[in-house]
């Protein structure tokens, strides 16, 4: 008889349970309140969830229409004075909502921005930084106009993967504006031609009397104003099939290094 009654008794629970599971799961498994803007859904968990299925982004889409985000509420009324940048929601490529948010304040109402992948966006907004983001002020910053790829991935802001070092050193005869050398602020490359000196058929003509036909790529050997460097990594070049030594600076660099401090 006792065992009959524990087994009602652990039945009917069981039975209690899963009714309140299903007609009243705000109260049994829900992670927590909705956020703020969602109050009023808090209690009509399959607006967003779809039985043992889950939330569903076509559910989201279906009161936030991905045209208006950011511009209009779900009740057709502009939004204004809208501070945050979401204009990007427009080109993303699927409609993945549950990769940035959460809307249960037990969750996390929005995921940490880390999380975030540019991935998801078109193309041509990945490659167009300054559609979200605002770019540094700092003086080198203010004299470069888009293509930051060049310098910066998508995984992190910093560091920057570009050190212009290891490529050319700037010296007093060399304080030129990033445009001179790299036209209409493409940064993955440059040219030289910019300066009055510098035009196409005076280096070919130099450059042929020493016996040199492969000149294009001036930084092979041009990582400095410094004429000796120059020939130096260009004969080391020549000597270890195509591998470069560091340069060791003669005397006629170092006197140069001393004119550049006076």
């Amino acid at each position: 008889m006792k065992s009959r009654t524990f087994l009602f008794v652990v039945v009917a629970n069981l039975v209690v349970l899963v009714a309140l599971a299903i007609f009243a799961p705000h109260l049994m498994i829900s992670p927590g309140k909705p956020i703020e803007a969602h109050g009023e859904l808090a209690t009509d968990c399959f607006a967003c969830h779809t039985p043992f299925l889950g939330s569903d982004p076509e559910k989201c889409i279906a009161c936030h229409e991905v045209a208006e985000i950011g511009r209009k509420t779900t009740k057709g009324v502009a939004i204004a004075g809208e501070k945050k940048n979401v204009a990007f929601h427009q080109h993303l490529v699927e409609h993945d909502c549950l990769a940035c948010h959460s809307e249960h304040k037990g969750v996390q109402p929005f995921r940490p921005i880390g999380q975030f992948s540019h991935r998801l966006l078109e193309q041509a907004i990945q490659d167009d930084c300054g559609s979200c983001h605002s770019g540094p002020g700092d003086a080198l910053h203010r004299k470069i106009e888009g293509n930051c790829g060049s310098c910066h991935t998508q995984d992190a802001w910093t560091p920057a993967t570009f050190e212009h070092d290891q490529y050319f050193r700037f010296d007093r005869h060399h304080d030129a504006d990033c445009v001179t050398c790299h036209v209409d602020n493409i940064y993955d490359a440059y040219t030289c031609y910019g300066c009055h000196e510098h035009s196409r058929s005076k280096i070919r003509e130099e450059h042929l009397e020493e016996g040199i036909h492969d000149y294009e790529n001036c930084v092979d050997c041009h990582r400095s104003g410094d004429e000796d460097e120059a020939k130096y990594l260009w004969r080391s070049r020549r000597l270890q099939g195509g591998r470069v030594e560091d340069f060791r600076p003669g005397r006629s660099d170092e006197r140069r290094r001393r004119e550049d401090h006076d």
